[in-house]
């Protein structure tokens, strides 16, 4: 007769996304084939020195789930004196950035295709970061999934271990329901985080690019919510 399967061994933590498989472009094969040996970092339970990473000593920033990247290059583009750090689990997205580094001639990008929540936890070093990004999550509408959305009370706690004493944290949603959850979580853990809106949401900072995604959303009238909170 066999041991009995411990519970918590069982348990499964709770992803904020699901593995979608694509099928990559012959663009984006070429893309992780050349520079993913200078702009990938595989993921490893070991603390990373950003001095090295990146070869200089500028704030770093970090994007969750940047999808196709254009976001993530655009602000890299506009901003060479900052570093950043792309986090995507879905290849296709991960090749298209490269892709778009390439063409942008950006230095200043690397990318992690991993868990966002186990990179921040095992990778970055406490203390380290200026802001991190999170743009148009899945917001996991049904209530049932709700479990699922990346922003809650857990994710914060670590994100403050990981800001600077002057990070930040902008998230952006289009769908209204998950900006009043964000902004209630945030509201409810003012130990750790402080608006820096005077009437809870800001208005779309300009160093946050407008994608094509976007711009078609507010042709249609839809709303988009940013949020911009420090570390307190």
């Amino acid at each position: 007769m066999s041991a009995p399967v411990n519970d918590d061994k069982r348990q499964r933590a709770i992803r904020s996304f699901v593995l979608r498989q694509g099928r990559l472009t012959k663009g984006q094969e070429r893309a992780f084939e050349l520079f993913w040996p200078t702009l990938g970092i595989d993921y490893a339970t070991k603390s990373l020195d950003w001095s090295v990473v990146f070869g200089n000593e500028h704030p770093v920033h970090i994007e969750i789930g940047f999808g196709n990247g254009e976001s993530l290059a655009e602000m890299a583009r506009q901003n060479p004196d900052r570093n950043y750090l792309g986090i995507e689990v879905h290849g296709p997205g991960v090749g298209h950035l490269l892709m778009r580094l390439e063409e942008f001639e950006c230095t200043n990008v690397r990318v992690c295709q991993h868990d966002a929540i186990e990179v921040l936890r095992d990778m970055v070093p406490d203390d380290s970061l200026r802001g991190l990004y999170l743009f148009f999550p899945d917001p996991w509408h049904k209530k049932k999934h709700h479990k699922r959305r990346i922003v809650q009370r857990s994710f914060l706690e670590l994100l403050h271990k990981k800001l600077s004493t002057d990070g930040f944290f902008h998230a952006a949603t289009d769908w209204e329901p998950y900006a009043e959850h964000m902004l209630e979580v945030l509201n409810e853990s003012a130990d750790l985080f402080s608006n820096t809106a005077a009437n809870d949401f800001v208005e779309r900072p300009e160093e946050r690019p407008l994608t094509k995604f976007e711009q078609r959303g507010i042709r249609l009238g839809h709303g988009v919510w940013d949020l911009i909170f420090k570390r307190t």
